[in-house]
């Protein structure tokens, strides 16, 4: 799918009376970040701290702050798992990625939070670190603000990224599953062709196949398809299979053999190489990651 349909997508959804309800419920600020979107650091969101505002807007402040973020944002974007980030100020990030199809098409983002206990010390050294000079002015704000940031002790921020996590899922799932169905206004080539699919997942699925279903030429099929979905045939394929693996990884009964068979992958290793390119995690992972019980 195109970024653009994506985004699109996410919004539909209400995702800024979700990230309120999380803040409400968890105390933790919540923001789902497009991919498009600006990098704003490591305050990100509508309910980032005062803190963070301040010092992303405070006059020659940035080497520090700037290095600090550049050298996280590579580390995150290096992870396909949740990942805890901690700034130069000591505030904590949690960054979990939504990845659709092998790409990061968003990231949930939860946070700053303290792990632990700040003081007017810590705050000095954090300060000064951004804007060198003492600012009296700036300081009894800033300091208000940076003391007023969330404690979260470890068990608890083990349970929110937990919380983030199965949002991050949910929507790779919602968006995957638009991707994988009839779109309202996609030719009727492109809509039978996805029929097909899906109705021969455990078989051998061919560009040729296909296009002689749909009574097209190859070349023809090949470029409609791609207009129609954002993706290749290939790439769809690949997409409802790891779907459907996806579903039936629910069900712990069934051996990592049989759902390799029952979503049509030729073989495990080839099924683990595509399901982890594309969800982020091996399918034993995956299917941890569903059976893990909520921090007591």
């Amino acid at each position: 799918m195109e970024q653009i349909a994506i985004d699109n997508l996410v919004r539909q959804l209400g995702i800024k009376r979700y990230e309120t309800a999380f803040w409400k419920a968890t105390g933790v600020p919540l923001h789902v970040a497009l991919l498009g979107e600006p990098d704003q650091g490591l305050g990100f969101g509508r309910f980032k701290s005062a803190f963070c505002a301040m010092v992303n807007r405070a006059p020659g402040s940035c080497i520090a702050r700037l290095e600090a973020e550049r050298h996280a944002q590579k580390g995150a974007g290096q992870k396909f798992g949740p990942q805890q980030i901690t700034c130069f100020a000591g505030l904590t990030h949690v960054r979990v990625p939504v990845l659709v199809g092998g790409q990061l098409v968003a990231t949930v983002i939860g946070g700053p939070v303290c792990r632990r206990q700040r003081t007017e010390r810590h705050f000095l050294i954090a300060l000064k670190k951004v804007i060198g000079e003492r600012k009296i002015d700036l300081e009894k704000k800033a300091l208000k603000a940076y003391l007023e940031t969330q404690v979260v002790a470890a068990d608890r921020l083990q349970a929110v990224t937990h919380l983030m996590n199965v949002f991050a899922q949910y929507l790779a799932n919602y968006i995957s599953s638009h991707a994988i169905s009839a779109a309202a206004k996609e030719p009727k080539i492109v809509t039978g062709a996805k029929q097909f699919v899906q109705s021969h997942l455990q078989e051998t699925i061919t560009l040729g196949l296909v296009a002689q279903h749909v009574k097209v030429s190859r070349f023809h099929f090949c470029k409609m398809f791609k207009k129609a979905t954002g993706m290749t045939l290939t790439e769809y394929v690949a997409l409802v299979r790891v779907e459907k693996a996806k579903a039936l990884l629910v069900d712990v009964s069934m051996r990592i053999s049989e759902v390799v068979f029952a979503a049509g992958f030729g073989s495990i290793p080839r099924f683990n190489s595509v399901f982890k390119r594309h969800v982020g995690m091996s399918p034993t992972e995956y299917r941890g990651a569903l059976d893990s019980s909520m921090p007591m």
